[in-house]
């Protein structure tokens, strides 16, 4: 007789599946079962869908050939626009050409002090070529540079403010201000020259970059004036920048002399002609206009 079945009278029970065993294990009294990984699940795809058919018109937008075509319109006139205020530009200031005036070494900058304070003996005033092109200024003591007039120009500043300082009359509003003034009077000094130029009608390689180097080179002079007034007074400022005064004067006309004038003037021959005439007195009023300005901008620092 098989009592396998039937001995205890009972049936077994049917095993039932849990859904989330680790759910029920975790807690006992939970009586929902958690569904917010689901949902968040749900959530993102459905971001997912809202991001991508957002993205849609931005494409369908790129995509159009009159937008391209708007695109491609607007670029070549930022293109030409640029291509022509750098035009203009580097006409009247040519700043791709800046690279050159500040090719200079020290032994250029000491002959070249040399020849600011002592103009007298130096004998070819021609500057070199080399293909058409002008060598560069550590090549060339007579071609301009833009290093000895900046230096020189922010080193007249310092001395002013030391010539200031020792006569309690110094400030940052009052150095300010000599800073300003000369600045402004540099700017003023090259747009004449400019002017007078094209009403002279002087068709002369000069440029903006060159006028404002033979320009500068007058700090030098009011630098030795200065410091010389320091040291010896009044009487040692008014030698000093009496000599400066006539080396930048015989500086000036015998370099601008090979700029302005005519061939023939540059050579020594006698010039002729009303237009050459103009030419002379232009060349030698740019050079008597550099002592002026150094007295200018120095005689009141010495006291």
């Amino acid at each position: 007789m098989d009592y396998s079945a039937t001995t205890t009278g009972f049936r077994q029970q049917p095993k039932v599946r849990m859904r989330n065993p680790v759910a029920a294990m975790g807690d006992p009294n939970q009586l929902f079962d958690d569904t917010s990984a689901s949902g968040r699940t749900a959530n993102s795809g459905y971001r997912a869908q809202e991001t991508s058919g957002m993205g849609y018109p931005t494409q369908a937008l790129l995509s159009d050939p009159m937008s391209n075509l708007a695109m491609a319109y607007g670029s070549s006139l930022a293109s030409q626009g640029k291509e022509m205020v750098d035009k203009n530009l580097d006409r009247f200031f040519p700043i791709s050409k800046l690279k050159y005036y500040f090719a200079v070494d020290t032994v250029y900058v000491g002959k070249k002090l040399g020849l600011l304070v002592f103009p007298y003996m130096h004998q070819n005033w021609e500057v070199s070529y080399q293909q058409d092109t002008p060598v560069a200024p550590r090549f060339d003591i007579n071609a301009p540079d833009l290093y000895i007039p900046a230096m020189a120009f922010i080193t007249y500043i310092l001395v002013a403010g030391l010539a200031l300082g020792t006569q309690n009359r110094f400030s940052p509003e009052i150095l300010g201000m000599q800073a300003s003034s000369a600045l402004v009077w540099l700017i003023m000094e090259v747009l004449a020259t400019l002017l007078s130029l094209y009403l002279v009608t002087v068709n002369t390689d000069l440029t903006t970059i060159d006028l404002i180097a033979f320009s500068g080179y007058k700090y030098v002079g009011m630098i030795v004036g200065v410091l010389a007034g320091l040291l010896f007074g009044r009487t040692g400022y008014y030698l000093m920048l009496l000599w400066c005064c006539i080396a930048i004067f015989v500086f000036t006309i015998r370099t601008l002399r090979l700029k302005i004038l005519s061939e023939a003037a540059a050579e020594g021959v006698l010039v002729r002609g009303a237009k050459n005439q103009l030419r002379m007195y232009l060349t030698m009023a740019i050079a008597a206009a550099q002592p002026i300005f150094m007295y200018w901008l120095t005689y009141h620092l010495i006291r």
